[in-house]
């Protein structure tokens, strides 16, 4: 049950990350924005496995010791803010196709 809920946790903040402060769809013209959306979600569709496989590989190390919760947070961080970065240039590459 906890490693549901930290899995959950995780997408649900990778997802909120990408969100917050600057939609990557505002930057389009209005007539592009829906399509972008569509696309964004698509792209964190797509990367849900992954994720959530970085979640339980690190509570695995963090339940073995190898890790600490400064640690933990620090690798989430970091996880959440390269992937959030490949996915605004793998929606950046899509939307130059429309």
């Amino acid at each position: 049950m906890r490693i549901v809920a930290l899995t959950a946790m995780l997408l649900g903040m990778g997802w909120g990350i990408a969100w917050a402060g600057d939609p990557p769809c505002d930057k389009y013209p209005p007539a592009k924005q829906a399509k972008c959306a569509a696309v964004w979600k698509e792209l964190n569709q797509e990367d849900g496995p992954l994720i959530s496989q970085f979640g339980l590989a690190q509570l695995k190390r963090r339940e073995e010791g190898k890790i600490n919760a400064e640690q933990h947070l620090a690798e989430n961080m970091t996880f959440i803010k390269q992937s959030t970065q490949k996915r605004l240039e793998r929606l950046r590459a899509r939307m130059e196709k429309e």
